[in-house]
Formats: structure tokens, C-alpha cells, sequence
């Protein structure tokens, strides 16, 4: 499966020779390159209730174990750091993992190829991603179908031209008609080429992880990346309680590389974990725990993103559901585990099960999204586009959604009180029985007062109808998308790195055969 802009933008950019010209005629940021938490995180459960699922995460860790497959390093990291190895699996003294993990950074800066929309990870700040790991794509006028280069690039503009969203994601949509051993050099490229935010890099084998790294190091330099993060490498777990060689392999190409992995189990209740919320919780934390301290002892003091995802499923039917209450309360108490731990957080997201761009797709992702936003996630990952269980990126839900993340940036901002926001001036100005409308108050702060959506329809129902065709959100959204790839414009890129780029995506796809499986 799957701001503070003076902040971001002092952090040191890299220094490249003879490149200066890509940077310094980058383009500027269309909104805040992150968000800064105005509003505490919201905890459900009581110290005493916390240690419980800590305590079941550790015996499950010293009892039980978890099987690490196809990876010997891996054994032998364990067995030297004083863990119980007994072929595949390797059980853990409860505390063993939380110090290793100790020397991971609480927060840290992922830099971009244009220093302003630099991102930090960790603490308060808050990161929107698009969806991840969609076979399939969908709009209005064609229907599903499965995605192409095309619609991966189309998806990066849409997100690139977003102010609310703030990094260019991974795997936005498969590109299925490029072959599977070549499409992640095609993704990593069109990230660098067609957005100038933070990107993902490849996870399906530690070859290809490595290519995305390489390519990282022709766009920012092989010194600043083995001193700066800059991509990210998204690894599953293979629950219930196993690691593959596949996901342990590529993990450790970013850890030694000094990039940082996102450790993510993936947990249906019922099938992959237990169909109570304690239990489930209690799994996906001992299984994430041994991830992000597998980092530390390939480097240590590497980045690492402790990450979750809780869903239910119909046992009616063995279907997966998504937006479900119980995995969002669920990420309640995964942020609070997260946060003792002092390691940043990439949880929840936009999730719906719906088919279609409409009210169960919203109202199934709002209440995931709400999940992410109070349990404290630093980078939410499938922030806009999440359909049919994630096996669909729609086109429309992908700016209703970065439409959302938009009014959440105010939802997060919390509450500015001060001598401007109590606004004693306007009710002295006013009086009783009068109003606000044209006080020199709202005159200086109208502008700014409230966020402004560019898809719902604020106007009197007879407007709705006569002049803007009845038209519903959906539709609104069709329209949007396509005027937005129409006026796109890609960020500028350096020649001589473009050309870098390329000739190393020319020699790897020519030393090995397509191959589609």
C-alpha cells in the first residue's frame, strides 16, 4: 500500500558549482512550504491505558518476535546488537528496541531543489502529501482506467501547482505503461522535472532504491546528501510480524545514504492484526518500532519517520474499508505512542472506499483526515486523490481534496488572540444594533480573515442555478483540474543537470531488458 516560511527558507542550500543559476531563479513558493501547529495534539488515552499497549507491543516483540526474510545483514545486525536470533526470527528484551532508536532526530529538514519549499519533519510542523500507490486512475470523462506516464506527470503539475499541499509525493499513480524494473528512473525524473517540492523515491527493490538516491546526488550534490535528507523511501511491513528482504533492503540503501525511510505497517483488522483497536495498535507498533531501529543500526542518527496505517475491513464480505471510525480513534493513540518515542509521525490521510468523487468519498476522508491532523502526524501521506480503497487516483477528488487541505491550514493555524483579533476598535466603532460590514476593522482585515475555497458554492441557490448550470462539486473540480494543467508551468531546471539526469536514466534503462512483472 500503499509555517513558518522564514524558518524553512534559512536553512543553508546546497552549494553546487557552476549550478547557481538553478536555484537562484527558482521560483517562489505559492503558499507556506509547511505547516506550523497552532492547535495541541489530542490524546485518548490515559498514562496508565498507554502503558498497557506498551507492554503488549513488548511481549509480543520478546514472545512472539518478528521474522526478518531474505536479508542476512539484517540477522546480523540483530544478533550484534544483543537481540535473539533463531533463523528468520528474532525476539527483542522489552527496552531494547526503544534505546536503539534514541539516536534517531526528533525532527529534521527534507530539502528541496528550491530551497524555499524546504519541509521540516518532526515537532509542530505539519506536511500534506498527495496519495500513494494507485494502479489505477479516474476521472469524470473516462472513467477508470489504469495510469499511464502521463497521469503520474499530470498528477505532479496538479500537486506542484497547489498552495496547499507541500511535497511532491512518491508513487502518485503506477505508470503502467512503462516497464516495472524501468518506471521508477521515468518517476524519480518527472519529481525533479515537473515540481520544484520535496519528493519520494523507489522502495520495490534495493536497486532501484539506490537509482533514486543516485539520481538525488546528480540533482543536490553526493556531499550534501550524505549530510542533508533529501528523498524519502516509503517501506511496508509485511504484517502480521514479518519483514522481507525486498522492504528491509531498500530500507537500509536510505538509511546508510543518510535518507530517511518511512517504516509503515499496514494492518486490516481481522486479516493482518486483530479486530479490536488495542490489539491492532499493540502490532503496528512492535512492527514499526523494529523498522525505524533497523535505520539506526545501518546508520545511526539516519532519519526516520515512524509510521502507521490502521484500517478495518467488512467481515461480511473480507473487503477492506477505509474512512472507518475505529482506525482514525486508532490514530489517536499511535500519535501519543509516537510522540514518547520523540520520532516524527506519518499517519492517516485522506482514505475513502468510495468509487466516485462524491459524498461518501468526502465524508469517509474527512473523518480519516481529522485523525491525522489531532493525533499530532508530522507528514500525511495520501493527503489528496485517495479513491476506491487506493486503487484509484482521481483526477477530481484530487483538488476537492487539496481544497480541504486548504481550509485545514486555517484549522491547524488555531486561534490568534490579540489586541487586532478581540477587535475592541470595531465594537467601539459600531455600537449596538448596527454592523461590521464596512468598519475600518473588517476594512484591514477582510482580506484575511477567512480562507477562501476555489470549488464550494457560496452564492444564493438562484445564481447556483441560472448562472453557474447546477453544477455539484465534482463537476466543479473536472473543470479545475484541466484549466490547471492547461496554465501550468514547470519550475526552471538546470541544463546541465537535466542532461546529468538523463543520460543516467539512457544507460540504466539500455543495460537490462524491459521486464513486466
Amino acid at each position: 500500500m500503499e509555517a513558518g516560511m522564514g524558518e524553512a527558507a534559512t536553512i543553508e542550500a546546497p552549494a553546487r558549482r557552476g549550478r547557481g543559476t538553478r536555484r537562484d531563479n527558482a521560483a517562489k513558493p505559492l503558499g507556506v512550504p509547511y505547516i506550523v501547529r497552532g492547535i495541541p495534539t489530542y490524546d485518548v488515552l490515559s498514562e496508565e491505558n498507554l502503558q498497557k499497549v506498551e507492554r503488549a507491543a513488548d511481549r509480543i516483540l520478546a514472545e512472539v518476535g518478528i521474522e526478518f526474510r531474505d536479508d542476512s545483514a539484517v540477522l546480523d545486525h540483530w544478533k550484534r546488537a544483543g537481540a535473539k536470533v533463531e533463523g528468520v526470527l528474532v525476539r527483542f528484551e522489552p527496552g531494547m528496541l526503544r534505546e536503539i532508536v534514541s539516536s534517531a532526530p526528533a525532527e529534521f529538514t527534507q530539502h528541496a531543489r528550491n530551497p524555499a519549499n524546504n519541509v521540516q519533519i518532526g515537532g509542530s510542523k505539519v506536511v500534506f502529501s498527495p496519495a500513494y500507490g494507485s494502479p489505477f486512475v479516474m476521472d469524470l470523462d473516462k472513467g477508470r482506467r489504469y495510469g499511464t506516464l502521463e497521469d503520474f506527470r499530470n498528477f505532479i503539475k496538479l500537486a506542484q501547482s497547489s498552495p496547499w499541499l507541500h511535497h511532491s509525493g512518491g508513487t502518485i499513480c503506477e505508470p503502467v505503461d512503462i516497464p516495472v524494473n524501468k518506471r521508477h528512473l521515468d518517476m524519480v525524473y518527472s519529481h525533479i522535472r515537473y515540481s520544484d517540492r520535496p519528493f519520494m523515491g523507489s522502495i520495490t527493490a534495493e536497486e532501484r532504491a539506490e537509482d533514486s538516491i543516485d539520481m538525488a546526488r546528480i540533482l543536490f550534490g553526493a556531499d550534501f546528501v550524505d549530510r542533508n535528507c533529501v528523498i524519502l523511501g516509503n517501506v511496508n511491513v509485511n504484517s502480521p510480524l514479518v519483514w522481507d528482504g525486498t522492504m528491509t533492503k531498500s530500507l537500509r540503501a536510505y538509511a546508510r545514504a543518510n535518507q530517511a525511510a518511512v517504516i509503515v505497517p499496514f494492518i486490516l483488522g481481522g486479516a493482518m492484526g486483530p479486530v479490536t483497536n488495542a490489539g491492532a495498535i499493540a502490532q503496528s507498533f512492535a512492527e514499526t518500532l523494529a523498522g525505524c531501529a533497523l535505520t539506526q543500526l545501518e546508520r545511526k542518527g539516519a532519519p526516520v519517520i515512524f509510521g502507521n496505517f490502521l484500517s478495518s475491513m467488512s467481515l461480511r464480505s473480507g473487503s477492506p474499508t477505509f474512512g472507518t471510525p475505529e482506525p482514525a480513534i486508532g490514530s489517536m493513540v499511535v500519535g501519543q505512542l509516537a510522540r514518547r518515542l520523540k520520532l516524527p509521525l506519518r499517519c492517516a490521510g485522506n482514505f475513502s472506499n468510495s468509487k466516485l468523487p462524491d459524498g461518501q468519498a468526502m465524508q469517509e476522508g474527512l473523518m480519516s483526515m481529522l485523525s491525522a491532523v489531532h493525533c499530532g502526524a508530522n507528514f500525511i501521506l495520501h493527503s489528496a486523490g485517495f479513491l476506491d480503497g487506493l486503487l484509484s487516483m482521481s483526477y477530481e477528488k484530487f483538488v476537492m481534496d487539496a481544497d480541504l487541505c486548504g481550509a485545514l491550514h486555517s484549522y491547524l493555524a488555531g486561534v490568534t488572540v490579540d489586541d487586532n483579533t478581540l477587535a475592541m476598535d470595531a465594537f467601539l466603532e459600531v455600537g449596538p444594533g448596527s454592523h461590521f460590514l464596512g468598519c475600518d476593522h473588517t476594512m484591514r482585515n477582510y482580506q484575511t480573515a477567512f480562507w477562501d475555497t476555489t470549488l464550494s458554492d457560496n452564492e444564493p441557490f438562484e445564481k447556483w442555478s441560472e448562472e453557474g448550470g447546477s453544477t455539484d462539486m465534482a463537476t466543479r473540480a473536472n473543470r479545475q483540474w484541466k484549466k490547471t494543467l492547461a496554465e501550468y508551468e514547470a519550475p526552471p531546471l538546470d541544463v546541465a543537470v537535466d542532461e546529468a539526469l538523463c543520460d543516467y536514466m539512457e544507460r540504466k534503462k539500455a543495460a537490462m531488458a524491459d521486464a513486466w512483472y
